[in-house]
């Protein structure tokens, strides 16, 4: 990413970053916006953005006209020019003034959807609040996933989205007593092809994540991954058509105990993440909180040797106070992995010496104060 541009983002009225393809880091106090970025750039790649906030919460507070003094307009702007393997992209995201949705620009041309932004960008963030992915939720956890995924093939994200937009029309169905048989068996179709393709997807990419992250060497732990759940077992068994119909069956069978529960029994929604700590022969979830925290960076590194690998390029990497918990090995072994295989990763921490193993010839630095990034 080679241009960032931010308007009424967060604390930010305006940003702008032009740079090339070396690592970002940003430094400064609590609270100063170095989150605020990372979360911007996150907004760059389908989905809900790194904090998972609602549309209108992003809308910067407190703005107003200063001959009037009334309030500006809602709405904010991420935009960026990317560099793909085709050439530089312009992409950029938004809410307009009043809109409650949010718009997606191509090359100055309107995109269908978000998941349109998978084709041009991969983006993958560690937070301090991932810190707990493995004693989160499953949901939690498939999201990291599809995210990974998203870099080896953009079209995942559409199909998760038909996937989940018919499983809520599914279930809404059920809870009004609408038994339309024909309504549900097409929904339900949806659900068994979607849902099929996504565990492939996810079962194919922990594989390959599999074959690299057990036998890297260095400072991080070497972790087995896999993903869990039952279509992923039958996918193991069999064909994909095989495990289509058997979902849709299940589907089928299930409408009335899903009716009664209000959710929905089977399907590619309940898949997990499954990941553990191979020299402690430990589940992750039972490991330490550092020991956890390595394990989720060991993955993340290993999806760039992937992705470097398969694409050609790495993905982007918004990493949160990364460095802070980690000791001076595994700090540089960190720092070298990024600039060996040319990740782009935008890197926060308060303290700027968690940074002196990084040469500024490498990276771009910032100082963020009161939302404002002075470059050094």
């Amino acid at each position: 990413m080679t241009r960032l541009r931010l308007t009424n983002f967060r604390n930010y009225a305006t940003f702008r970053h032009d740079g090339d393809r070396r690592p970002v880091v940003l430094t400064g106090p609590n609270g100063a916006g170095k989150t605020n970025l990372l979360e911007a750039i996150s907004y760059l790649a389908p989905g809900r953005g790194l904090r998972g906030a609602r549309l209108t919460d992003i809308d910067r507070r407190g703005a107003t006209n200063n001959e009037t003094g009334s309030s500006l307009p809602s709405g904010w702007g991420v935009a960026a020019t990317v560099q793909t393997l085709d050439g530089p992209v312009d992409i950029g995201t938004g809410r307009e003034p009043d809109s409650t949705r949010r718009t997606v620009r191509v090359s100055n041309q309107d995109a269908t959807n978000q998941a349109t932004l998978a084709n041009y960008v991969s983006i993958v963030w560690l937070t301090p609040q991932m810190d707990r992915l493995f004693i989160d939720s499953a949901s939690a956890r498939r999201r990291f996933l599809d995210r990974l995924a998203y870099g080896f093939d953009p079209s995942h994200a559409s199909r998760v989205n038909a996937y989940d937009h018919a499983m809520r029309e599914r279930a809404r169905l059920l809870k009004t007593g609408r038994r339309d048989n024909d309504w549900l068996a097409a929904l339900e179709d949806t659900m068994a092809e979607r849902g099929v393709a996504i565990a492939a997807a996810r079962l194919s990419l922990t594989d390959r994540l599999n074959d690299i992250a057990t036998v890297a060497a260095g400072p991080f732990p070497r972790a087995r991954i896999t993903a869990g759940g039952a279509i992923e077992d039958w996918l193991r068994e069999g064909p994909a058509l095989a495990a289509e119909d058997r979902l849709r069956e299940r589907l089928a069978a299930n409408r009335g105990l899903d009716a009664d529960s209000g959710r929905t029994t089977e399907g590619a929604h309940r898949s997990d993440l499954v990941v553990s700590h191979i020299e402690k022969q430990m589940p992750a979830e039972l490991c330490s909180t550092g020991e956890q925290k390595a394990l989720l960076i060991a993955i993340i590194l290993a999806h760039a040797r992937l992705l470097s690998e398969h694409n050609g390029a790495a993905p982007l990497m918004l990493l949160d106070e990364v460095a802070a918990h980690l000791d001076s090995e595994r700090r540089r072994a960190l720092f070298a992995e990024i600039l060996e295989h040319g990740a782009q990763a935008w890197m926060t921490g308060a303290d700027p010496a968690l940074f002196d193993e990084i040469s500024p010839r490498h990276a771009s630095f910032y100082t963020v104060q009161d939302a404002i990034a002075t470059p050094l």
